[in-house]
């Protein structure tokens, strides 16, 4: 492990702070200073950057995201046992983190965003997923950030890039394959982190479509969940629950009613989310 500031070892800073990683909180405490230097540099250049972070607990990657030269970071972190450690960060990178203690579920990023901003995390486990959706949701589009790098339990990252025809092709991949791209940068072992999780974990690099095809966010989430509630069945048999004739809905996107949800395209889903608008509002022709 190599130092990348002259402040404390990470295994220093928790024991002099008495810190332990809390499971309510999903924590897991990523102490290798190289691969916390990794994740900050896979989210690109820095320096005229405005990097959110949650969950930085003893600091770790907030330390890489500083040394690499961002130009401010704002951490958002709901233990407050870890606060201390973090305003040792601060101080040593005068004026340039911000500290949040409080709820990343509960925090906007966006009126603090200021010039070109990203979002960098080790997200904790049990809310990866619903900031995720979260920021993939943002309106308007495109939103206030240039790229999120987040770590995620592999089996998540692999939802989140997942391509039809694969098991893990879902709801989540269609959400993120229509707003954005997605790549799995690289996975992290278990014994990179105090305490070691049960699972591998992946670092994702998503960068958002500056204009994604049209359509209404709010219908497509309807159309998916539809869709993949019932993702063994026939489409023209899962999407009966949409209230409209599942046949002419198919019919109107192009898409053949024998097939099931994991075999449809982000571009299919989208048809079929315009589609259901046309019918809903007596206009059947659908166009991407």
């Amino acid at each position: 492990m190599s130092a990348i500031d002259d402040l404390p070892p990470l295994r220093d800073v928790i024991r002099s702070h008495g810190l332990s990683a809390l499971k309510s909180l999903g924590q897991n405490f990523l102490l290798d200073l190289n691969l916390t230097s990794r994740i900050a540099r896979t989210a690109g250049t820095l320096e005229e950057m405005t990097v959110f972070e949650v969950g930085p607990g003893p600091g770790g990657l907030t330390r890489a995201l500083l040394a690499l030269g961002a130009k401010h970071v704002v951490a958002v972190e709901r233990d407050a046992r870890c606060i201390a450690a973090l305003n040792e960060v601060a101080a040593h990178y005068p004026g340039r983190l911000e500290i949040i203690e409080g709820d990343a579920l509960a925090t906007d990023f966006a009126p603090r965003a200021a010039g070109r901003s990203c979002i960098v995390a080790n997200l904790p486990y049990n809310i990866g997923t619903p900031l995720l959706v979260g920021w993939l949701s943002a309106e308007p589009w495109p939103p206030f950030y240039e790229s999120l790098t987040l770590m995620f339990q592999r089996e998540v990252a692999e939802r989140i890039v997942a391509t039809p025809g694969s098991d893990h092709y879902g709801r989540l991949a269609v959400l993120t394959g229509w707003r954005a791209t997605a790549r799995i940068a690289f996975d992290v072992a278990p014994s990179a982190f105090v305490p070691p999780p049960k699972v591998t974990s992946s670092v994702v690099h998503i960068v958002p479509r500056t204009v994604p095809l049209p359509c209404d966010r709010r219908i497509l989430e309807r159309v998916t969940e539809a869709a993949f509630g019932q993702r063994r069945k026939m489409l023209r048999q899962s999407l009966k629950s949409l209230g409209v004739d599942p046949l002419a809905l198919l019919e109107a996107a192009g898409i053949e009613p024998t097939e099931r949800a994991e075999q449809v395209s982000v571009e299919g889903f989208v048809a079929l989310a315009n589609a259901f608008t046309a019918l809903r509002t007596g206009k059947v022709s659908v166009s991407l």
